[in-house]
């Protein structure tokens, strides 16, 4: 009741002082309905009225502390740091206990990135301030430009401790958590918390985002559910336990939930995707594929639903379909490696062997240096007879994989095929020593080379020293 007079109050202050700016009248305001007028413009970023607003209330009350840290506030947004920080020695020589003092020196400190000076100067304003949680939170915000997570997490806590509604420093004790990969102490912190304020929404979804991380979807879908019963229209919530059910197989119940976020709000794009492969999972192929095209016509610009289209079509093998959207999605964003590498796939599978090496030469370029990637392109290089590109594309990928035997037999091979003995015999040694059980791949590549008397003897001589 109080909040809504005040709320009213504050109301007709600002007609009033925009009826005064109107008729050049001049109206009497007392300094605190001119703060009150001052930070709400502050807030909506009127700057030149809250500018205009602290003229005439230094006009009216040239003496009101209250004001002139309003005016260092606007100083310090003005980067005018030097006059800001006079004028608050000034005010301290009037009153050393006032704690937005220290505040807004705190303040210019860490506009400075002083932000030791500025923790420093917020703990003393801790023993002058009732409002304990608000300066937590603010040294809290210090420790955190440090990138001291610990002690911002310490800080955060309490200004919970003060202030279990301060749901800025809820989300900042979680942040700390999730940087410090400690998931097991955040689910006991908010269980405790949730033990204390059983009606939060934001801490049961914060929990169910913690079981989530660590695998227990069980646990997160409960948690989401609580969120959702405290917060009926809580699409954040929805969304997430969406997500654990799909991770729990419960696909039907996952697409109820995101048809209550389309409900709530428009439909995004990562619902209609979901949707579409949960109706895909359940075996609604039509229905899945009907959701996957929703999806590119309300965003064009996501790729995972290009790729969801791609797939859908590689998995049911029909590949001129696969082929014609890939084509479709690299028309949209041509250096996009997803795309490339479904290019060289699908062409591979329709015996294009050329467009598929271009595919697969496009992805690394475009920054794909996954080895199934770098393997596909140098065998498409090998089969069309191209030797030498083929090693040079396999010297690169030993840069990325210095100790892996895919590529060793295959520099074997290739450099046997290019009659390089002296290199062939070095890289079948080097693939031999990585993993001699699977040597036959010289075998599966290179049949025409395999029975070669030096390959052979190099093989039995290995495997001899190894037995």
């Amino acid at each position: 009741m109080n909040l809504s007079h005040e709320e009213e109050d504050n109301s007709l202050s600002l007609s009033k002082f925009e009826s005064m700016l109107k008729t050049n009248k001049v109206f009497f305001f007392d300094s605190e309905e001119f703060e009150d007028i001052i930070l709400h413009y502050l807030d909506t970023g009127k700057i030149n009225l809250a500018k205009k607003a602290l003229k005439l209330g230094l006009e009216q009350h040239p003496k009101s502390t209250g004001l002139k840290l309003v005016q260092v506030e606007l100083l310090v947004f003005d980067d005018k740091l030097d006059i800001a920080e006079k004028l608050l020695n000034d005010l301290y020589a009037i009153e050393p206990t006032n704690e937005e003092i220290y505040i807004q020196k705190a303040n210019i400190y860490s506009k400075k990135d002083q932000h030791d000076k500025a923790v420093e100067l917020l703990q003393i304003a801790l023993r002058y301030t009732d409002d304990y949680a608000d300066v937590y939170s603010l040294i809290g915000m210090e420790y955190l430009f440090m990138d001291n997570l610990e002690l911002a997490k310490e800080n955060f806590i309490k200004c919970l401790e003060n202030d279990t509604e301060d749901h800025s420093a809820l989300y900042n004790v979680v942040y700390c958590f999730d940087f410090l990969d400690q998931n097991d102490d955040a689910i006991l912190f908010l269980n405790s918390f949730i033990d204390r304020n059983p009606y939060s929404e934001v801490a049961w979804h914060q929990l169910g985002r913690q079981y989530y991380t660590v695998k227990n979807y069980e646990q997160a879908v409960r948690a989401f559910d609580y969120a959702t019963l405290i917060d009926e229209s809580f699409l954040g919530a929805y969304l997430e336990k969406a997500k654990a059910l799909e991770k729990l197989k419960k696909y039907q119940e996952a697409i109820n939930c995101y048809n209550i976020t389309m409900e709530l709000d428009d439909p995004t794009s990562f619902a209609l995707l979901r949707i579409g492969k949960c109706h895909e999972r359940l075996g609604r192929t039509d229905v899945a594929l009907q959701f996957y095209l929703k999806t590119v016509h309300e965003d064009p610009l996501l790729d995972k639903a290009w790729i969801a289209i791609t797939d859908f079509y590689i998995r049911q093998r029909n590949f001129q379909k696969a082929l014609y959207y890939v084509n479709k999605a690299i028309g949209i964003d041509n250096e996009n490696k997803l795309y490339w590498k479904r290019y060289g796939a699908i062409n591979k599978q329709l015996s294009f062997f050329e467009e598929a090496e271009y595919g697969y030469r496009k992805a690394v370029e475009f920054g794909d240096y996954q080895l199934d990637t770098w393997l596909f392109w140098v065998d498409l290089l090998q089969f069309l007879g191209e030797f030498d590109s083929a090693v040079q594309t396999l010297l690169q990928a030993s840069e990325f994989f210095p100790e892996e035997y895919e590529i060793e037999y295959r520099l074997a091979g290739l450099y046997y095929m290019l009659h390089d003995e002296e290199k062939g015999k070095v890289h079948l040694s080097n693939g031999l020593r990585l993993n001699f059980k699977n040597h036959t791949l010289l075998e599966e590549l290179f049949p025409v080379i395999w029975n070669q008397k030096a390959i052979r003897t190099q093989i039995e001589k290995y495997q001899k020293l190894n037995e």
